[in-house]
């Protein structure tokens, strides 16, 4: 049988109890130890809490400590550190508060149990208390984690929403949480707390370390505000307090960023917010929520479908479908061919069953939708229509049709050669007209060339709504390359930099699996036209843009603007096919699927024509980006491909390891 070490010099280290081999002493040594520890004033008291956070860290799920008091001993030392300065300036202690407020977190986690235990064991007021910022964004930070995970099991909500404040405060922190990091901590390197940065490195890096650590625990802060408001959103006594217009508007620009991307933050609240009929009203009269909505519906997010949920509820809800119908029928149109999208299964059908009955339903209404969306959708069910009828048709008349459509586009190709964008454009829509629904892979071309016209004729919105149907129809969703490309850069050309972002490091991803020579990453590097505009819309979304725009950190808010406010050369800014005609970068015409019944063609090589696309530069350096959180990752010059899809696929974990 072990025994306890008698050479320590500290009666009742935590350390050595935990050595005694004998079960029952040693559960009698710690509860001895949790009981007295918030009353001693010794040295050292951060090194067993720092010990027990790793623990609560390794094994969140082991009741052990819960039954020996550790809740009630976390609270009396957060108590101890809000009411003591002087014990807190003391030595170590400034992080015991912090380890505290973590270890609560790490064992409400999982268990509902636990919860319970560290509610009757009083933990809410002194998190509260850290919450409201009585310390640091620090505490703020693990504090907010703790009590969202209170707040989700039904028996601990209510002693959540007891303290009325707590919503107040998560709503006012998640607005706030940004600048607070910024301002507090990453703008001035000189007045860095030291414990702050000890933490956020474990003393194991330098200046830019403990700045990609902020910016880290900036997005969490973020993140876990959101998540606790959203505990109080499924309840509609607090919908009134939530769905003030000034926080709503702010929502869809809180994402997680490339290094929270587990997190569905501000679309997640308003997916949730959205499914209740008290929560569509106010979200209907904001049409920057509702152009929003659109945007993410429309892009390569991970969340993407979040936001085609709250457009097809707001059109179901008759007190909300006038408000809303003219914005979302343009975007769900462009999504009404996508088969399955994350869990959600024939999601085309929904949307195409959603919009009938809301033509349906609008004679009934007073409120009638305008002629031009109503269209529309009646060009949608006819479509709907079409494809039943070429059910029925032979295959000789199906495969004439598809020749047809051929030969159309080709002399859109030749068009395109030769300069004649409008020209080209005009005949993609032709055989398009041709070409069979059921043939989606063709109509995955033909979409995707006539979306590079449109960018080439400075129509960045039509280019949009033709690289999204391709995207649509494309199997699986959102993985063709080109389109993804195409995408990225109309994106860029209205100022929405992390619609850009993501389809644009997507269509990294995508060059490094594609069998077309023309795309295909030679060497494992990224093409340097992609690494250019990813590197662009890193910087204008950056996290702490806004804030450090406010504060005097970035001296200009148009896109050459680093983000230490340095200048860039606007000449880096080109287009994928302008900067690389005949190597790489190339955006050739032609077909994208080897295994294509088109395929017997070398349309792969065709090539711009350089004077058809001069000005496309101009509309891409005026664009100005929106100022979207995001993570201020950088590719480095000539990273190879490896290097760049570690550095996009950052895992986010809760806590840290």
């Amino acid at each position: 049988m072990d025994k306890v070490s008698t050479d320590c010099p500290y009666p009742g280290c935590f350390f050595c109890v935990m050595k005694e081999g004998n079960p029952s002493k040693r559960r009698a040594s710690v509860l001895k130890f949790f009981r007295e520890l918030p009353s001693q004033d010794d040295d050292g008291q951060v090194l067993p809490i720092s010990g027990l956070w790793n623990t609560a860290m390794a094994h969140p799920n082991d009741p052990e400590f819960i039954e020996l008091g550790i809740f009630e001993c976390m609270a009396a030392l957060i108590w101890k550190g809000l009411k003591n300065r002087r014990w807190l300036s003391h030595d170590q202690n400034i992080y015991i508060p912090y380890y505290a407020a973590h270890i609560i977190g790490s064992y409400t986690m999982n268990m509902e149990e636990f919860a319970e235990r560290a509610v009757h064991a009083g933990v809410i007021p002194p998190l509260v208390e850290l919450l409201r910022g009585r310390l640091t964004w620090v505490e703020q930070r693990v504090a907010v984690r703790a009590l969202g995970h209170l707040a989700t099991y039904p028996s601990t909500f209510s002693a959540i929403a007891n303290h009325g404040e707590v919503l107040e405060l998560s709503i006012e922190l998640a607005m706030s949480s940004l600048e607070i990091v910024y301002s507090h901590f990453y703008q001035y390197v000189d007045r860095r707390l030291s414990y702050h940065c000890d933490l956020l490195t474990r003393g194991m890096g330098g200046v830019e370390m403990e700045s990609r650590k902020a910016e880290e625990w900036a997005s969490q802060l973020q993140c876990w505000s959101l998540q606790l408001i959203n505990c109080f959103a499924f309840k509609t006594e607090f919908l009134s307090v939530i769905s003030k217009p000034e926080f709503l508007i702010k929502l869809p620009g809180m994402w997680g960023g490339l290094v929270n991307e587990n997190s569905p933050a501000g679309i997640g609240l308003l997916r949730t917010i959205c499914h209740n009929k008290m929560g569509r009203g106010p979200i209907a009269s904001c049409p920057s929520i509702i152009e929003s909505l659109c945007n993410i519906a429309r892009s390569s997010d991970d969340w993407q479908y979040m936001a085609i949920d709250c457009l097809l509820w707001l059109i179901q809800d008759t007190s909300t479908c006038h408000k809303v119908v003219d914005k979302a029928v343009p975007a769900l149109l462009d999504l009404s061919e996508v088969s399955t999208l994350g869990d959600h299964k024939n999601l085309g059908n929904t949307i195409i069953n959603v919009l009938q009955e809301c033509i349906q339903s609008q004679a009934a209404s007073r409120n009638s939708i305008s002629p031009r969306t109503k269209e529309q959708i009646e060009e949608l069910l006819n479509s709907k229509q079409r494809l039943k009828w070429e059910k029925g048709m032979p295959k000789e008349d199906l495969h004439i049709k598809q020749a047809a459509a051929l030969v159309v586009k080709l002399e859109g190709n030749s068009l395109f050669s030769s300069g004649n964008i409008t020209g080209a454009a005009s005949k993609y829509s032709e055989a398009l007209s041709l070409c069979p629904l059921r043939s989606k892979k063709e109509r995955v071309v033909l979409f995707s060339n006539r979306a590079q016209c449109h960018l080439l004729l400075q129509q960045p919105l039509a280019a949009i709504t033709d690289a999204t149907r391709a995207l649509s129809l494309h199997n699986p969703v959102n993985r063709h390359a080109k389109s993804l490309w195409r995408r990225a850069q109309a994106y860029d050309m209205i100022g929405l930099a992390k619609e850009s972002l993501l389809d644009a490091i997507l269509f990294i991803n995508e060059c490094s699996q594609s069998n077309d020579p023309d795309l295909s990453l030679r060497q494992n590097k990224v093409p340097d036209y992609a690494e250019r505009l990813v590197k662009k819309q890193m910087r204008s979304a950056w996290l702490f843009r806004e804030a450090a725009i406010k504060h005097g950190g970035i001296q200009c808010e148009g896109d050459g603007g680093g983000i230490y406010g340095r200048e860039s050369d606007d000449s880096e800014w080109e287009t994928a096919s302008e900067s690389d005609i005949g190597n790489d970068g190339r955006d050739a015409m032609g077909d994208d699927d080897d295994d294509s019944e088109w395929n017997n063609e070398e349309e792969g090589k065709d090539s711009y024509d350089r004077a058809s696309i001069k000005g496309v530069r101009t509309a891409q350096r005026n664009s100005r980006a929106k100022k979207v959180a995001s993570y201020s990752l950088t590719l480095p010059d000539g990273a190879n491909l490896n290097d760049t899809k570690h550095a996009y696929n950052v895992q986010f974990e809760e806590d840290e390891q």
